[in-house]
């Protein structure tokens, strides 16, 4: 196993890299943030994907990049991807929905490959599946135990939300039994399907009591049985101080339709502060995300919704 692997911590002045290199997936889940009007639905080439990742390439500078999709392993080019960020210099993680296609574990390698990220949004099938399809459970499990077995870095993306938060503590003794030692604890966007699908005034959102009776005892918990844990302060203590992750981190989220996004909450709509035109970079005019950072946040999200 890698011993200096690295990926994103979610920590202020990290530089990070989350490439879209398509946007098709075989799974339909219930709070995906895909949005094919606004991010195509472009399968990015081969030696495109190569321009773009020497694009956000910096020497000077610690870089994780985290290929995304849809399903990122649905790209037949993936393992090519990789080969590429890391002659760049880069730390790189893939994120999947656990399928893993077109045998990217025999066409890549840990030596390459610092994390190979699932998302699993409950602890059994009857939890899980619902929200990522049936089927999902067992799938992503098996794979997950093949890449542990192959040496590979295993890590979980839990998403939390009101359809799986009673269940987090229940993951520990799963991920312990697999071997996985690194754990993502995410709350459920603001965007995409959770945006638009979830019903009620708080839809699939979990409440502050919720969040902060649940998530950090679990974390704990997590680490007491040798499981990293990382998990975003999404509610702040009286007279705490916001900090907007567009400012404190260097953030990209880049679509195969050429815009690149510095916050991920502005991605249903048209305010992206670059663009990639005739594979160069470009800072767009006028109105953009950009604009918004130094604002208040709760009048952030009123803009935007």
């Amino acid at each position: 196993m890698t011993s200096n692997a690295r990926t994103v911590g979610f920590q202020a002045g990290e530089r990070n890299i989350f490439f879209h290199i398509l946007t098709a997936c075989n799974l339909s889940c219930r709070h995906c943030y895909i949005n094919t009007g606004q991010h195509g639905t472009t399968t990015l080439p081969r030696d495109t994907m190569e321009k773009w990742l020497e694009l956000f390439a910096d020497p000077d500078k610690k870089s994780n990049v985290i290929f995304l999709g849809g399903e990122p392993t649905m790209h037949p080019d993936l393992a090519h991807g990789i080969a590429k960020a890391k002659e760049l210099g880069m730390a790189v993680t893939v994120d999947s929905n656990g399928y893993l296609f077109n045998d990217l574990l025999e066409k890549t390698s840990p030596d390459l490959l610092d994390y190979l990220s699932f998302s699993l949004d409950g602890p059994d099938a009857m939890v899980n599946d619902p929200i990522r399809g049936e089927g999902v459970f067992d799938i992503c499990t098996a794979n997950m135990r093949k890449a542990i077995k192959m040496k590979y870095n295993v890590s979980v993306i839990y998403t939390v939300s009101s359809l799986n938060i009673e269940h987090l503590h229940r993951m520990i003794p799963l991920l312990s039994d697999i071997g996985v030692k690194r754990f993502f604890i995410q709350v459920i966007g603001l965007r995409g399907n959770s945006a638009k699908d979830s019903v009620g005034d708080q839809g699939w959102q979990v409440s502050p009591e919720q969040w902060l009776d649940i998530v950090p005892r679990v974390a704990s918990s997590a680490a007491k049985a040798g499981i990293h844990v990382t998990f975003p302060k999404v509610f702040l203590e009286d007279r705490e101080v916001f900090e907007c992750a567009g400012v404190v981190t260097e953030n990209f989220f880049i679509f195969p339709n050429g815009r690149v996004y510095r916050c991920p909450l502005c991605e249903d709509h048209p305010i992206h502060a670059l663009e990639i035109k005739d594979d160069k970079l470009i800072h767009r005019e006028g109105l953009t995300e950009d604009n918004f950072f130094f604002l208040h946040a709760s009048f952030f999200l009123e803009i935007l919704m």
